[in-house]
Parts: structure tokens; sequence; C-alpha cells
């Protein structure tokens, strides 16, 4: 690697490490003599389902941009270091680095480049070269740009593993103001092309066993929090939509970060609000795993969510009546609502009380955080507990206390895929 490839690393990996959609899943690529694969996890410092760290080399492939967001720091009109990777320049490094061990996979974005379909052709080329000519099996994921045309979105989806179209802006209104070169429409168009095919291979693939695959590991987007004044009830409903219309595999909340601050259209931050992007990773689960609707999470009377507690504990400690729960017959998705009880362990509820009655600890054993599920379940002798005796308020403060041994009500900012690049030296 050369001194000036070199430098060129150090802009770009840097200038790409505001875009938190790059975690991977449920994807098997490689064998028959490719050069990597990915075994059916992820990259870019993302953990696998064994504890695994996993690194991908996060860059882009130019932050030269024709765009003027008033929230990015590769903004037009930004004075900023620029510089672009070659297309044979960037497949040789990628490839390098994987010999020696220091990435698993590619995460790659790019500014704008003339315009969209001059940088995607860019991005594809890239994607083609390290396929097709180096082998690679490794993880790709590709940013597909906005006013992309479906030919090369079909194939970058040919040689991606996972695709994302950044929605950023959650209203149309605000992401005007703030982004006057986009609109949600150009960045939906793509979505839906990728959405379709997907649908497409799935329907070729019951015909055809050796059907070409494409984003196997389906597609994402990312929205920044705080940029604009979206309450969470907006967001939360947006992210459900686009989990059910688009297919999304993740909705990524990225917390803003005022780099721009003589911009006066952004909010003045002294950092950005990482605890509100907790709160709604915590909401984006309930809703993808735990059967909630977004109204149950965040509504038009409480439209943003409780940063003190997690919103599975909102919700319960808001619907007194549904508890105290039996977890001897109570259902999975009953389950599912007592703090404390997450998927794996209502599973195992319900294979374990087909042999016997569970007790507080057989509870235990089985992966029921008790210090919070007390509350709110029927007990045998211990009704003076749970949450219809003590009353909402007095749980509340219990469960705090158990969520913030302090008492402060600050939590620790999660470990949530953020994809931070590790600095990489000959």
């Amino acid at each position: 690697m050369t001194e000036k490839t070199l430098e060129k690393l150090k802009i770009l990996a840097a200038a790409a490490k505001y875009d938190v959609s790059c975690a991977s899943s449920g994807v098997s690529r490689g064998g028959g003599g490719a050069l990597g694969g990915t075994s059916g996890w992820g990259v870019c410092h993302s953990f696998a389902d064994d504890g695994r760290c996993v690194s991908l080399l996060k860059v882009l492939l130019s932050n030269y941009c024709a765009y003027d967001c008033a929230y990015c720091l590769n903004r037009a009109s930004n004075d900023t270091p620029r510089a672009s990777f070659e297309v044979e320049e960037l497949a040789a490094l990628t490839i390098e680095f994987y010999r020696r061990n220091y990435i698993e996979g590619l995460f790659l974005s790019s500014g704008i480049i003339r315009n969209a379909d001059y940088t995607m052709e860019r991005i594809v080329s890239v994607l083609r070269l390290l396929r097709e000519t180096y082998g690679f099996g490794g993880y790709i994921h590709a940013k597909c740009v906005p006013g992309t045309g479906r030919e090369l979105i079909v194939q970058a989806g040919r040689l991606a593993d996972r695709l994302s179209v950044n929605v950023e802006i959650p209203s149309a209104a605000n992401l005007k103001k703030l982004a006057p070169d986009k609109d949600h429409q150009r960045i939906y168009a793509p979505m839906r092309l990728i959405k379709q095919g997907l649908e497409e291979t799935s329907e070729d693939r019951r015909r055809l066993a050796h059907t070409p695959s494409f984003v196997p590991a389906g597609q994402s987007t990312q929205l920044i929090i705080g940029a604009s004044d979206e309450n969470d009830r907006d967001i939360l409903r947006l992210s459900s939509m686009l989990y059910q219309r688009a297919r999304l595999k993740r909705v990524y909340y990225s917390g803003f970060i005022p780099v721009n601050a003589y911009d006066r259209r952004l909010p003045a931050l002294a950092g950005p609000p990482l605890r509100r992007e907790h709160r709604l990773y915590q909401a984006d689960w309930l809703l993808r795993f735990y059967h909630f609707e977004p109204q149950e999470i965040a509504d038009d009377t409480y439209p943003h969510l409780d940063l003190n507690l997690d919103p599975k504990s909102v919700w319960a400690l808001r619907h007194p009546e549904f508890f105290p729960l039996d977890v001897n017959r109570a259902d999975y998705t009953a389950l599912l609502r007592v703090p404390g009880i997450g998927v794996r362990s209502a599973q195992r509820i319900l294979q374990a009380r087909s042999c016997r009655r569970l007790g507080d600890e057989h509870l235990a054993k089985l992966g029921v955080v008790m210090k919070r599920a007390r509350f709110f379940l029927a007990r045998s002798g211990q009704s003076h507990m749970n949450i219809n005796h003590l009353g909402p308020e007095k749980v509340r403060v219990l469960l705090m206390d158990e969520d913030c041994p302090d008492k402060t009500g600050r939590t620790e900012r999660p470990t949530l895929f953020q994809g931070n690049f590790r600095a990489i030296s000959k």
C-alpha cells in the first residue's frame, strides 16, 4: 500500500464513520474455491451469535459530493479534505486487508459524484471486480444511491449481500429543508425495486434451485435522530411501515452529531442524543420480535419515549390491568409483554412448563430476570409484591433503581453495531 493510498484511506474511512447501517446477518456466501466467506454471520465490528467480534473495511469510494445536506460532514460547501479511490485501487486494497486478516468484508458507500447513476456505476464496478476478478466470497454491504436506475440496482443486488438506502430525515418536509437535493420519492423508489427483486428471486427459487442470489442479507436504512423535530411516535410509525412494505431487515437509528454547527437550520446540541437513540433501538426490538404495534409504544398521548426507563417496562406500567401474569398458563405473546422475559426465555418457559409447574427458581434458571419480572408475575405467597398491590409509581421507582444503580437516571450507551473504524497501519 502506497503512502498516497494510505492517505486516501484515512480521509475516506473517517468520512464513512457517520453511517451506522452496516451490520450484517443471515447470509452464507463462499465455498467452491472462493476467497473468504461469511458463514452465516456478519461484519463491521458486529458480534456473531457465538460472541465473535467481526470486522469490516468501512469506507467511502469518494467524499466529493454534489449535494449540500445540512447535517453531512461531506456536504459540497464544506472546506474539508477530499479524496477518491480508483475502482481497481479500492478492490486491491480490500483484498490486501483481507489477506492480512484485518477485515472479513466490505461496507462501501460514496458521496454523489456527478450524479446518482455515475456514482452507482463506480460502486458496482468495485463489487464486480471483487467478485469476478478476485473471486472474493466475503460479505459485502453496499449503499444504493437514491435516484439510481433499475438496471444498476439489479447488478448491485446480484453482487452485494446487503444494500441500504438511507432515509436519513423521517419527514418529507424536514428532508427538503435540510437536504434540498433529496426527496423521499427518490429514496423509496430503489427500496421498492430491491423488495421486488427479493420477491422475484424467492419465486424463481421455487422453480429453479440454482437461481442467482439477490441481496441475500436483505436491505436496511438509517434514520438520523435529533437533526429535525419529529417525535418518537412518528419515527416508530415510519420504521414499522418500512418493515412491512419494504421488507427491511433493519432500521438503524443514528443520534445526530452536530458536525456543521454553523448551519442555523440545525438544532444546537452539545452532543448526540445517545439515550434517545438507545430507547429507539429498544422500541425497534419490540416491533420486530415482541409483537408490539408502534402505537402501543408511543402514541398521541405519549409521543416521546421515556428516557429513564425502557419502553417495555413503560408499557407494562401503563397497563397494570394486564398483570399479574401466570407463567404456567399465559400464551407466548402474553409472556413477551412481561419485563424481564425475552424471546428465548419465553420459548424455554413454554417447553419447560409442559413437564412441570414452574416456580421462581425455575424461571431464574430459564433466563428470566426476576428482579424485573417479579412485579408482573402471579407468584404464590408474593401477591404483595405485584404491580396491582404496590402501584405503578412505586414499581417505576424500583425498576429505575435496577436500571440505574447510581440513581441518576443515566444509562450506558449500548453496543449497537455503530461500525467504528479500527485504524489500520502498514
